[in-house]
């Protein structure tokens, strides 16, 4: 039997693809094996939104060079976005790789296999174009949602359901819809099919993906139709979606996050800027007051939610004025979690055509950013430190690295760590909160584990 090894990098709907991929393989007959070393196949599924994880994949994938001078027969592939955004040029940078696969392209992944090992002329997809021994899989279809295939779930706690692949928005600092394509949604039964066997083998926190997850419509049934479905499905406890546009967050959506018992206290709400001219040249579709009210309305509804987001500071063209404006809005809504990066140039994108000289310097961008994780991480921290003493149902997920100590996440997506044993994985639990690090929480059992929840 031959070995595969799928090593992920980025999103959720990368780890997704790479729960997809293994499927396809071991419906071929390959076995997944968690040891490269091993592996008669190795597939290094890759992100492309920001040049850092470019330069980590082109690192590991060098590494993985010495296994294939050990062993020539090794297949190495790099599949995902970086894949689909550097194409061939990537076949010559890395000569040791044998197959580049985009997005679109995971369905004929056994073909293509074969392909290398027999070394054939004529390929089973249009797309498939050789360089010597090395091939590349690039096309994108309009239709291929991957409708009909599984994944191999690598957790039993919860799961990853892609429910759209694509965007239809041309932000102009995302290289997303250059390289997943345009918007493409499942089925809402097929997706009720899937999250209905899901809950059948026991897993009950399913997250719905989409690359603007809010904006899914599908046989006449907009998201909101399909969460209040989701929530409903027996034997699902939890249900999670990101990432959603905020054009796209409406009244109907949070009716029916406040309404449904399984649909959990927390919103992920990108800003990415908080100036307004800095919103137009994103190509955002929205200003901070109209964001601002999205905010509002949810909290207004759902008094306890829980808000993280998306900023990018330094994109080109933004003045120090506008900065400081980002964390002014950043301080008036005070989130309670926030991913922040300095913006990085992709090749394709319609913001590298902006003039040269609106990019900002290297270090004047690093000291934005630095100024604005400041900002977000006092205020994470005065937010946890008011939430101290408060009883959370926490599920379950690993071991945390303490000794002894279990960790999971609240409903509001709040990780919190507690001493109990590792049987206790897969279970809900009352959990007090006893201290904050800041971003993350110390507990302890606010009742009698055997009387809580389990899986």
């Amino acid at each position: 039997m031959k070995l595969a090894y799928v090593e992920t990098y980025g999103c959720q709907m990368n780890i997704s693809d790479g729960e997809l991929m293994e499927s396809v393989l071991e419906a071929d007959g390959y076995e997944i094996t968690a040891d490269p070393d091993m592996a008669d196949v190795i597939l290094v599924n890759t992100c492309a939104i920001r040049e850092h994880a470019e330069k980590r994949v082109l690192g590991r994938v060098g590494q993985l060079s010495g296994l294939k001078r050990e062993r020539p027969d090794l297949i190495i592939g790099v599949t995902g976005c970086m894949a689909q955004r550097m194409g061939e040029t990537l076949l010559k940078k890395a000569p040791h790789v044998d197959l580049v696969m985009g997005p679109d392209g995971y369905r004929s992944l056994p073909e293509q296999l074969l392909a290398l090992e027999e070394g054939r002329k004529i390929l089973p997809s249009r797309s498939a174009k050789r360089r010597g021994p090395q091939l590349a899989v690039l096309d994108l279809y309009l239709g291929e949602n991957y409708e009909g295939l599984g994944q191999r779930r690598s957790s039993k706690i919860s799961a990853w359901v892609p429910v759209q692949r694509g965007c239809d928005h041309r932000c102009t600092f995302c290289i997303v819809p250059y390289v997943r394509g345009s918007e493409k949604n499942r089925s809402p039964s097929e997706i009720l099919r899937e999250i209905s066997e899901i809950a059948d083998s026991g897993v009950t926190e399913v997250t719905l993906l989409g690359q603007t997850v809010n904006s899914y419509r599908a046989e006449g049934q907009a998201f909101p139709e399909l969460l209040r479905s989701v929530a409903r499905v027996s034997g699902i406890q939890r249900v999670r979606f990101t990432s959603p546009h905020p054009g796209d967050v409406t009244k109907g959506l949070l009716a029916v996050m406040a309404e449904e018992a399984a649909v959990c206290e927390q919103l992920h709400l990108p800003l990415q800027a908080g100036s307004d001219r800095t919103l137009r040249r994103m190509l955002r579709r929205y200003t901070v007051e109209s964001f601002l009210e999205k905010v509002e309305l949810a909290r207004a509804m759902m008094p306890d939610i829980a808000l993280s987001t998306d900023v990018i500071v330094a994109f080109p063209g933004e003045t120090p004025e506008e900065f400081e404006e980002t964390l002014d809005v950043m301080r008036a809504i005070r989130f309670d979690d926030a991913y922040t990066y300095r913006y990085s140039p992709r090749e394709g994108t319609p913001a590298m055509r902006l003039p040269a000289t609106d990019f900002v310097p290297d270090d004047e961008a690093q000291e934005r950013l630095s100024r604005l994780i400041d900002v977000h991480r006092t205020i994470q921290a005065e937010i946890n430190e008011a939430e101290v003493g408060r009883t959370e149902e926490v599920l379950v997920e690993k071991e945390a690295r303490g000794s002894g100590q279990i960790l999971g996440r609240s409903r509001r997506n709040k990780v919190v760590a507690f001493t109990g044993p590792t049987e206790l994985i897969g279970t809900y639990q009352a959990v007090r909160l006893t201290e904050t690090t800041g971003a993350t929480f110390v507990g302890e059992f606010a009742a009698d584990p055997a009387l809580m929840r389990s899986v």
